[in-house]
């Protein structure tokens, strides 16, 4: 049987460039080799493309390196990666399949994607649309509101709103009470996000945030349990996994990048006891929040079961979640019995399937 040629794409220029490494290593060191001949190109921080070897380049980030560059023509006629070698001669290798391991900016949020459906090439997880949607949290609170599905109020600030910072700390003030929530418009893993307790840790939050994302969003405070569930495109419509729970370490304020990826007492479960019918809720608001922003492939979908009242609460969509050694997408699939080998087998059919 001859080998689908796969291109898998890692790095990038957003801040969650190191993630997306872990990511991809973890990915490649789970690709059949028997089935997919694989080409591997790393983007640097700056936004250079090279051409790597193997898995073990991404780990220890050798491939930063490198002296052999590419780029995936968006000539629809001709399907290829063009290699530039050190030497001077350019090479055109065909790419049948493109897996883009990018989380946050210039990877997750439909531009990278744009350029696959310019090549007329099939690739894995959410097309253009969907990921610039999953990506920007006010368009999906609008498409979430409309799908039905709870979610915690919020305001959504532009960088006009931000040159008045008292207006705007008025005007929370006014509409949340304390802690409130603040977070970058279209950031990822975290980044930019912080819980203000006190009007001068909301100036600050509010700061932060804004070097993050070209808008802000502020949320009111839900305290609570988060919860996870992984939804994957399958020929019978979206599938949802079981219910998985986050124990953040005691030292961090909430989930974030912290101890999402660095804090070893944070935890992932993925059999949490939860009140009757929770489980069951949380799946289908999954489904609906996966369905209503046009997503396809895979996509990770986080809630709060709110203390006191066991309210499921929407919080956000990853349309291209982290596939790293401890992250929750991938140990779900493998609780509901398909290991990440199969897991990756069944993205890249439905990246196909999509293409035909």
């Amino acid at each position: 049987m001859e080998k689908l040629k796969v291109l898998v794409l890692f790095g990038g220029q957003s801040e969650e460039h190191d993630i997306s490494c872990l990511s991809a290593t973890t990915i490649c060191n789970n690709l059949d080799r028997s089935r997919y001949d694989l080409t591997l190109v790393g983007i640097t921080h700056e936004g250079h493309w090279l051409l790597t070897e193997d898995a073990g380049a991404i780990q220890n980030g050798s491939w930063r390196n490198g002296q052999t560059g590419a780029v995936l023509l968006p000539d629809a006629t001709k399907k290829a990666l063009l290699i530039f070698h050190p030497d001077g001669r350019t090479e055109e290798k065909p790419v049948e399949l493109v897996i883009p391991v990018f989380h946050g900016r210039w990877g997750e949020d439909g531009t990278i994607q744009g350029l696959f459906e310019l090549a007329r090439i099939p690739y894995v997880g959410c097309g253009v649309a969907a990921s610039a949607c999953g990506m920007d949290k006010p368009y999906t609170k609008v498409l979430v509101d409309a799908a039905g599905v709870q979610q915690a109020r919020y305001v959504c600030l532009t960088p006009r709103d931000l040159k008045d910072m008292d207006a705007v700390v008025k005007r929370l003030e006014e509409t949340f009470d304390y802690p409130i929530f603040v977070k970058p418009s279209d950031g990822g893993s975290s980044q930019g996000c912080s819980r203000a307790r006190n009007r001068e840790d909301l100036v600050g939050a509010l700061e932060l945030a804004a070097r993050y994302g070209t808008r802000v969003m502020a949320e009111e405070n839900i305290t609570g349990r988060e919860l996870e569930c992984a939804v994957r495109s399958t020929p019978g419509g979206p599938k949802a996994s079981g219910v998985g729970e986050i124990l953040s370490a005691a030292s961090a304020d909430f989930y974030d990048y912290e101890a999402k990826y660095t804090n070893p007492d944070s935890q992932t479960v993925t059999d949490p006891d939860l009140p009757e019918g929770k489980a069951e809720e949380i799946r289908r608001d999954a489904v609906k929040v996966f369905e209503a922003v046009g997503a396809y492939g895979l996509s990770r979908v986080d809630f709060f079961l709110e203390n006191g009242t066991n309210r499921v609460i929407f919080n956000e969509i990853n349309t291209f979640p982290g596939f790293t050694s401890i992250s929750m997408y991938p140990q779900l699939w493998a609780a509901a019995g398909l290991p990440i080998p199969q897991l990756l087998d069944a993205l890249i059919e439905e990246g196909l399937r999509r293409g035909a």
